[in-house]
């Protein structure tokens, strides 16, 4: 989830190789700085700007605009250097804004090079400052951080420089703005002021976001996720920011870009979190409504960088606009009821109204009312379910495998992937007002957090029919099926599957898995097989975290299988001592981070006699159940949305087939 950071806050990056990405009112020029352990900057050779883009790990934009990208591989930074200060500074003498305060606040994101945002700063407040420290990434205890700065200097880059210990900073700083004012008086035309230059601008952005070399970012929400047990887990966030496009031959943004208008035009000064601008490649145009009609829905319509993106996005928009439209419909009826109350109370007040048929005439009036308000409510309702409706059956074929049904087709035509998927589903969603309209439930790749699969009676009704070893067995194959799509997910050798059946008791269930050949190891079973399976994963993720915290991957074993791990346990706690119980507890807290993720079959019931010792390990995890049950909240309205796993259509033998292409796939990779 991005961290939005506010002044002097910091956040740990856990990635070596960034992309610093910077969108402002105005154009601006970047620089960035090179700092000792005590933030001074030795000499010009340190600085890297327009003229002299390059530092060892740092590169910067070669001309101002208001979108700018940095690209740093930390890996790369100088052992002498602790401090890299990411500046930006207005040009001088180019006709431009001379301070900030007349410019939409400048906005920084840092972001891994697939596009995932780690954490993001808006510079408020500046006035009189033409030139500030927006971001700091600082070594501390041999990691990296960043800290969001937002220091501004009146006396520009003269000032700012001289701040930070070098010499001759004023007659250096003039040296980069004129040329930089050189650079920008001879490429850059005035803007025209036409008639049509305007009707551009008041157009719709995405009739210029998709031109050769333009881009915007887009963003969304971020929902958390808490709670286990009795208490209801909230749903996995909206997506959080999306990637921003890509950049023109310079490696940046253009300016009118940036904004979401056109070259030439107004600057729009809407704020950069909030666009929303088509992605460079626009799905299809849906066909023209009728008159009066709402549109028809398209499969991809949403926004993103690819169709993956853009139907993972569509998705988790459908799930916003059925939790709000519910919302509102819920809220209607609430209001009616209230309503309905008070003038109640209000007409019967009077003992002499309870007499004869004054009274009766009064309720029929309200409730007359009530039932006005709550059918307008059900018929607003229902005309967006049924706009949600089409929607789906729309998207849901079009969806790719890790995100569709069994049963959808797609799955007779899968081939093994070559790239890593984005997200999975685990099943779907549903409210008691429309049960027939599934939303799927997605949850982003690699997993960052684990799932326990419930396989006790004490939850919903659906579990109370069925006797404990139905309820276990449903777990189990529960399990086994989310293992098989995130194998058939993923590229050959990326992604491993280990299992601890410590009773054997799921045999049945893991046969299609042992059939099929695409386990590494047979399920262990017994104490030795139990420990010595916990023991390989907690050394995997020792040996990474070393690994990362000393920057030295390429020291790792030759025979260290480097894919996605993950491990699932049946039955626990049955056959796990103390020290098992212990390094489960460490995969589940550390093992995400590295690549070890953890799926659980328990009843948590079983797991009492360790008292409160395991509920962090609980809490960690996310559940979901083998049969329906409502104990997910969505992170808005609070809803309790009812849970439904993902089944196998009876008679199918797509599971195998599709385990038999994966096995085949991993076998010619071995070789």
């Amino acid at each position: 989830m991005t961290a939005e950071l506010v002044r002097g806050q910091n956040h740990p990056l856990p990635h070596s190789r960034l992309e610093i990405r910077v969108t402002a009112g105005a154009p601006v020029l970047a620089c960035a700085t090179l700092g000792d352990d005590r933030g001074t900057v030795l000499g010009v050779e340190w600085i890297a700007h327009p003229g002299s883009p390059t530092l060892p790990g740092i590169e910067v934009s070669r001309q101002a605009a208001a979108g700018l990208r940095f690209h740093v591989d930390l890996e790369a930074v100088p052992d002498r250097a602790h401090l890299v200060h990411v500046l930006l500074a207005l040009p001088e003498g180019v006709g431009g804004p001379s301070r900030f305060g007349t410019t939409a606040a400048p906005f920084a994101a840092v972001t891994a090079t697939d596009g995932t945002e780690i954490a993001s700063f808006t510079i408020t407040g500046l006035e009189a400052e033409s030139a500030v420290v927006a971001l700091e990434l600082y070594r501390r205890q041999g990691a990296w951080k960043v800290r969001a700065v937002g220091q501004g200097y009146a006396g520009g880059l003269a000032e700012l420089f001289g701040d930070q210990g070098l010499p001759g900073a004023r007659e250096f700083a003039a040296g980069i703005q004129e040329a930089v004012a050189r650079h920008m008086a001879s490429a850059i035309q005035a803007p025209r002021n036409s008639a049509a230059d305007g009707a551009r601008v008041r157009s719709d952005r995405s009739a210029t976001a998709t031109q050769p070399g333009q881009t915007a970012g887009c963003a969304g929400g971020a929902g958390t996720t808490s709670g286990a047990g009795a208490t209801p887990h909230q749903l996995p966030g909206t997506p959080g920011q999306q990637p921003a496009g890509p950049a023109d031959g310079q490696g940046q943004q253009p300016a009118a870009a940036s904004h979401g208008g056109t070259a030439g035009g107004r600057v729009n000064y809407t704020h950069p979190r909030r666009q929303t601008t088509a992605p460079p490649t626009p799905p299809p145009a849906a066909p023209a409504a009728q008159p009066g009609q709402a549109p028809r829905p398209v499969a991809g319509d949403a926004t993103g960088w690819s169709m993956e993106e853009r139907l993972y996005n569509q998705v988790w928009g459908m799930f916003e606009d059925l939790a709000r439209a519910t919302a509102a419909y819920r809220s209607a009826v609430d209001f009616a009821e209230s309503r309905m109350d008070q003038e109640l109370d209000r007409a019967l007040s009077d003992p002499r109204s309870r007499i004869g048929g004054t009274g009766d005439a009064a309720r029929e009036v309200a409730r007359a009312k009530r039932d006005q308000l709550t059918d307008q409510a059900r018929e607003a309702l229902d005309r967006d379910l049924g706009q949600l409706a089409a929607e789906s059956e729309v998207v849901e074929p079009a969806l790719p495998p890790s995100y569709a049904r069994w049963d959808n087709p797609v799955w007779h035509a899968y081939r093994v992937p070559m790239d890593n998927p984005m997200a999975l589903r685990l099943g779907d969603l549903h409210l008691p007002e429309r049960t027939d309209l599934r939303i799927p439930m997605l949850v982003r790749l690699p997993l960052e957090r684990g799932l326990w699969i419930d396989s006790g009676r004490s939850g919903s009704e659906a579990a109370l029919m069925l006797d404990e070893g139905q309820l276990r067995r449903l777990a189990m194959d529960n399990a086994v099926g989310h293992a098989a799509r995130l194998l058939a997910a993923y590229p050959p050798g990326e992604f491993t599957v280990h299992v601890i059946d410590a009773a054997g008791s799921a045999a049945l269930s893991l046969a299609p898995l042992v059939a099929a050949g695409v386990l590494n190891q047979p399920p262990a079973s017994g104490a030795a097989g139990v420990s010595a399976v916990l023991a390989k994963l907690t050394q995997r993720v020792d040996l990474v975290q070393m690994a990362i915290r000393g920057r030295a991957a390429d020291s790792l074993p030759p025979d260290l299988d480097t894919g996605e791990q993950l491990l699932i346990v049946n039955d626990f706690p049955h056959g796990f001592d103390d020290r098992a119980v212990t390094q489960l507890r460490y995969l589940a807290d550390e093992g995400p981070a590295v690549g070890v993720h953890l799926m659980m079959v328990a009843d948590r019931e079983d797991a009492s006699a360790y008292g409160p010792v395991l509920d962090p390990l609980w809490r960690s995890l996310l559940r979901i159940t083998p049969v329906a049950d409502d104990h997910l909240a969505d992170p808005w309205v609070g809803h309790a949305w009812t849970f439904e796993p993902l089944t196998m259509p009876p008679g199918s033998q797509i599971l195998r087939q599709v385990l038999d292409q994966v096995a085949e796939a991993r076998r010619a990779w071995r070789r």
